[in-house]
């Protein structure tokens, strides 16, 4: 009995053919290509929408390019979430043509059922606001978790603020604390600034950050040990703080760093 068989690189060119993976892959990359361009579209609407006139028939080139785009992702890989995402807040947020509430509010629940946390957080968002008629509180609370959960920085600082000021949920000062931590370490300067207020205010840091960043700082030989650290001054965290929001572009960080800087200065004098 003859056999016939492939030579080894055609073999190997014909797994990558059928592989359904790779396919996934490049559906996916083509995806976010078409996200992107939507994205610059809609980025140049934003940069001149405060000195326009929203039905200026200008924007509407920008508004069909985002729109577009948006679909044409969904249509190459329909579980892209990102593009839902987009498209939601695309139909939710501008006044274009073509653009629909109930759409936009549906391809946002999707996306946030699915897991995106940027959808979670904007649905948090408008459920907390928009809905002044209806009791959302709960649902608000439950996808802004859901985003934390990914530690997203908007939501963090968002939960945050929830747990600081006692609403809807029981007061909390530790874990708005740890919450303003978290979003501080990913460049949110609303949270950098809360924390640091908080800090010069007294706030006790929960053990468990204290123990985190105490580790951190050790030397890799003592990390595993348990050594002692002295406690860090209460002034010196919140310039780290204050400094993260200054380097984020905030000016109310340059402020409390200025007016940081003065009180040493004052208290050096006398």
């Amino acid at each position: 009995m003859l056999r016939f068989s492939l030579p080894r690189a055609i073999q190997t060119r014909s797994l990558l053919l059928f592989n359904p993976q790779r396919g996934l892959h490049s559906r996916n990359k083509k995806a976010m290509e078409l996200i992107a361009k939507g994205w610059n579209a809609l980025n140049e609407v934003d940069r001149v929408i405060d000195y326009t006139d929203l039905n200026d028939h200008r924007l509407y080139p920008y508004f069909r390019t985002a729109k577009e785009n948006f679909e044409l992702a969904l249509e190459v890989d329909n579980s892209n979430t990102h593009a839902r995402y987009w498209l939601g807040r695309f139909h939710l947020k501008y006044q274009a043509p073509g653009t629909c509430k109930a759409v936009g509010a549906a391809l946002l629940v999707e996306a946030a059922e699915m897991g995106d946390p940027d959808a979670q957080y904007e649905l948090g968002c408008r459920l907390r606001v928009e809905n002044k008629y209806v009791q959302s509180d709960q649902q608000a609370f439950y996808y802004l978790e859901k985003a934390v959960d990914q530690l997203h920085p908007g939501a963090l600082f968002l939960l945050g603020s929830v747990y600081l000021a006692g609403d809807c949920v029981k007061q909390d000062i530790a874990s708005a604390v740890w919450c303003f931590h978290r979003a501080s370490e990913k460049g949110h300067s609303g949270a950098a600034i809360a924390y640091g207020s908080l800090l010069l205010r007294g706030a006790p840091v929960p053990e468990a950050i204290s123990k985190f960043t105490s580790k951190r700082k050790l030397p890799t030989k003592l990390a595993g040990k348990n050594v002692d650290s002295p406690r860090e001054d209460p002034i010196v965290k919140a310039k780290e703080q204050f400094q993260i929001a200054a380097d984020a572009g905030c000016d109310l960080g340059l402020h409390w760093l200025k007016r940081l800087s003065d009180l040493e200065k004052q208290q050096i004098t006398q």
